[in-house]
């Protein structure tokens, strides 16, 4: 698994990842010098390096930055990987982009012009961080959440769902990229089925709770 970003959601990722067994290599815009400790934290299974060695080490590469850092996202190690799109648009950070406020195009339909050979998958971008990481179950547990994913790849949807399910979640199969707006910032399924900010543990969340969500967004 490669990480390029590693703000909390991308750390959160990794560490299950790690706890499920997969190798991590972490990276950030600041260099890998400053991963380091992080990565030790993490255990012998992770490790630092440059965006572009952190594109190509993984089979599965996560993208977890702000939408104003897409430019900056290496394109050619990720050209043909399997790339899950972490990503939240918002205008306060990222300053205003005309396509993603007129809604002429979602988030990762704008990543994916600067990343156009990558197999896109949206998922993560709807859960607070500290929930993924107490939410995690088991196969087979009563209790397990659901996540939703989009993307226009079946072959990389199906190794996402893989790799989310190594980590602790079911998922739900939210539609292709365009469809992905459903599970954007301030929508039904994002955030508020897991509980409040305040209760670090969350709720778990099951698959019919999730299809609703989705389906009563608007837009």
């Amino acid at each position: 698994m490669g990480f390029i970003g590693s703000g909390s959601i991308g750390r959160t990722i990794a560490q299950l990842a790690v706890g499920a067994g997969h190798q991590v290599v972490l990276s950030n815009s600041r260099g890998p010098e400053t991963l380091v400790h992080t990565a030790a934290e993490l255990g012998p299974r992770a490790s630092a390096a440059t965006s572009k060695e952190a594109a190509a080490a993984g089979d599965i590469v996560v993208v977890t930055v702000p939408v104003s850092a897409f430019p900056h996202v290496p394109a050619a190690p990720l050209a043909g990987k399997t790339v899950i799109d972490t990503c939240n648009y918002g205008p306060e950070r990222d300053g205003h982009i005309p396509e993603l406020d007129n809604k002429s195009l979602t988030s990762s339909e704008l990543l994916l012009r600067y990343v156009p050979d990558a197999l896109l998958v949206k998922a993560f971008n709807n859960i607070f961080f500290k929930h993924l990481l107490s939410l995690a179950r088991p196969a087979g547990a009563a209790d397990r959440s659901y996540l939703p994913i989009a993307g226009d790849s079946a072959p990389a949807k199906a190794a996402v769902t893989e790799f989310i399910d190594s980590i602790g979640y079911s998922v739900v199969d939210a539609g292709t990229l365009a469809d992905s707006w459903r599970q954007a910032t301030g929508t039904p399924v994002w955030g508020t089925p897991y509980g409040p900010y305040l209760n670090e543990k969350g709720q778990p969340v099951g698959e019919d709770a999730i299809r609703a969500a989705l389906a009563t967004a608007t837009r």
